[in-house]
Order: structure tokens, then sequence, then C-alpha cells
């Protein structure tokens, strides 16, 4: 059976038990052992953390230790799914660089701020996206300086709100992706300023699929050797 760890908390501003709560029942519906943590010390046990099918983090801003950030980087490297969306994944722990190349971004801004009206456009035939529609969101529409090796699946075009980076020209910013991390998956998804942004419809299915891949990772992993992705010394 797979397990999954989900670690919530930091800025309450992002309902963190709220969407930490949607994703148990998500991911207990598809037949997972869910654990639940609002204690970023469960980072700190790097032999556990391996034994995950799937994390789950939903912990805007905070403090990662170098150390943690380590365990979760060398858990995912070997198989183990990373997944989350908005400001929980990647907006999680500012100060640590290995987390931000980890999931492919960092947050800078969300001009307008809360209640932007922009389109979601799929732009991606993946299995994670196919079959789903384009779709409007009112909420937070997220600039996030990213990864160009990443998989986009979806984008939102930069252009609802007038602010000082508008003289450099609307863009089509990435709103959901996928990624490699040594013999690990890693899925975003840049919605969930609020719980009920996810909570159903597109954004909810998104999601749904992105976990099980991520997931799905783990038994892929199996047998497979991760020292031709190692080189000597650090990284970050």
């Amino acid at each position: 059976m797979s397990k999954a760890l989900i670690v919530w908390g930091g800025w309450d501003g992002h309902q963190p038990e709220q969407v930490a709560g949607i994703f148990e029942g998500m991911l207990a519906q598809e037949g997972f052992v869910v654990t639940i943590s609002d204690d970023l010390s469960v980072f700190d046990d790097a032999e556990t953390l391996q034994t995950h099918d799937l994390i789950v983090p939903v912990w805007t801003d905070g403090t990662l230790s170098r150390e943690a950030a380590t365990n979760v980087s060398e858990a995912v490297a070997r198989g183990t799914g990373l997944a989350g969306c908005h400001g929980g994944m990647c907006d999680a722990f500012r100060s640590s660089p290995l987390w931000q190349f980890m999931t492919g971004a960092n947050w800078v801004a969300h001009p307008g701020g809360d209640g932007v009206n922009y389109r979601v456009s799929i732009t991606s035939d993946d299995p994670l996206v196919a079959g789903l529609p384009d779709f409007d969101v009112s909420s937070e529409q997220y600039y996030l300086h990213v990864d160009p090796a990443n998989n986009v699946l979806a984008t939102t075009r930069t252009d609802a709100v007038t602010w000082y980076h508008t003289p450099n020209g609307p863009v089509d910013m990435p709103v959901v992706w996928t990624r490699a991390w040594g013999l690990g998956r890693v899925y975003y998804n840049a919605l969930g300023h609020q719980a009920d942004i996810i909570s159903s419809g597109p954004a909810n299915e998104m999601l749904r699929r992105g976990f099980l891949w991520a997931a799905a990772g783990k038994a892929l992993a199996q047998g497979k050797d991760l020292a031709p992705l190692q080189t000597p010394g650090n990284h970050w």
C-alpha cells in the first residue's frame, strides 16, 4: 500500500490545515496510508522519509535547515515523489536554494493580490491534463522565477494587472509543471491561495492526477542506480 506524508504549517493566510485536509481526503480515497504532521522535524528523519511514496509540503514561508532540505532532496532523488501547490511548495522555504532548485521555482510576486481574474490555459496533451478545459480563476496570480527545464502543462498570461513589471511585457507564466529530481518525480500547481480554489473542479483534478503520478515514480525507481547522477562535493 502506498504511503504519503503531508506536512502542513507556516503562514496561516494560505489555510494550510484546510488544504492538508483536502489532500488527506484525496489520497485516502486513492488508497494511500496518509501521515500528517504540523512539525518540520519530520524532515530530520532521513531514513523514514525514504519509506514514503509521496511527500506533500503545505508550508508557506518558514525556515528549513540545510540538513532537513538535504534529507528531502535525497528521498526524492531515490524515488519518493514530491508534489504540492501554491505557496505551500514554491514559497515554502525562501532561504533554501536547494528547495527552490528541487521544486523548480520560487515565488516572487502576486501582482494585484487576491481576487485577480485570469485564465489558466492547458498547454500540453500530457495525461496529467488531458481532457481538462481551460478555465477561469479569481485568486492570486503567481509570478514565479521558474526553471526552464520544467515540463510545463498549463500557463496563464500575466497581463491581468498593471504593475512595475508591466513595461517588460506580458509573459505566459507557468502554472502547472512536472520535473525530475534524480530518480524521483516532482509535481507543482501554482493554484491554491485559499482551500476553496482547489477543493473541486479542474484544479482539484489536476492535483489528484499529479499526486498519483509523482507517487508512482517510487516503484519505477526501485532497483535503479543513482550513482550516474552523483558527483563528489556539494552543488548548492
